[in-house]
């Protein structure tokens, strides 16, 4: 899907809850929802689109129904599920069709809220899922989500968590030679965090990249400084990390030709759509 065009598809909710792994489920009771926030469904993602409108000619006659029987809007609460900011609908497809196709703000629901970590957008797509899911993923296989659970990391490309994942079990290695004996995930991603991420984030902001790079998340930024750290590592040996962000934040002001390169990805991933990367 190219940024920009109409979402086509409904957001399966059988995908949103494989892919994010809700940890809590609690009846709301009946609200109004925004209407322009059902954007999901459970099952009828082949007869509707995501405004909505039917895909199947077969599906007319029962819309016509459901507008005779309620002419004025004063449907029956729909069924939904709830995560983020994204309702699923269980039961009342038509009535939502209806509802938007007239306009309405709001409608009835009897909502379930799913929670998750990832909190899900109303403008949500697959590509979103699938962040989530690596998001999740990571946060598990790091131990982050024992030391750290209120952590949010968050990238351009989903590749980007597998990378930093890397980067945690390379420090996890030396942390053991160091200790001298065997760590537990748990502690490695404290350690990781304290020593590695914490430090280089601050150089990030002193040297001003969050804000030669707006558009780049907080962990993209992590992964270029991290590479150019690797980079010089051979000519000069293990450069702090202050060194490896001046030397990012200072190429875009050398002009055009640097600023194209002046964030590379790690191994072709994360930073490939930071501006001006190539």
């Amino acid at each position: 899907m190219v940024r920009g065009e109409p979402l086509a598809d409904l957001l399966p909710l059988e995908e949103a809850t494989r892919r994010l792994r809700p940890f809590e489920r609690r009846y709301v009771g009946l609200r109004a929802i925004p209407v322009r926030n059902v954007v999901g469904t459970d099952s009828r993602g082949a007869d509707f689109d995501r405004d909505f409108l039917p895909r199947r000619p077969d599906i007319g006659p029962r819309w016509r129904q459901v507008e005779r029987a309620y002419p004025d809007g004063d449907f029956p609460p729909i069924v939904v599920y709830q995560l983020g900011d994204a309702y699923f609908v269980l039961d009342g497809h038509h009535r939502v069709a209806i509802a938007r196709q007239r306009g309405m703000e709001t409608i009835d629901a009897e909502v379930t809220e799913l929670r998750a970590r990832w909190h899900l957008g109303a403008d949500a797509d697959v590509v979103q899922l699938i962040h989530a899911e690596q998001q999740r993923i990571f946060m598990e296989e790091s131990g982050l989500d024992r030391t750290r659970p209120e952590l949010c990391i968050n990238f351009s490309r989903p590749v980007g968590y597998i990378e930093l994942l890397e980067t945690i079990q390379l420090h996890g290695y030396h942390a053991m030679l160091a200790a001298g004996r065997a760590l537990e995930p748990s502690e490695i991603s404290a350690s990781w965090f304290k020593e590695v991420y914490e430090p280089t984030v601050a150089a990030i902001r002193r040297q001003g990249l969050d804000r030669a790079y707006p558009e780049a998340t907080e962990a993209d930024l992590f992964l270029s400084v991290w590479q150019r750290r690797r980079e010089l590592m051979p000519e000069t040996g293990c450069r702090p990390l202050e060194e490896a962000a001046r030397q990012v934040a200072a190429a875009p002001r050398r002009g055009s030709r640097h600023r194209r390169g002046a964030l590379r990805p790690l191994r072709g991933g994360a930073a490939a759509e930071l501006p001006n990367s190539p």
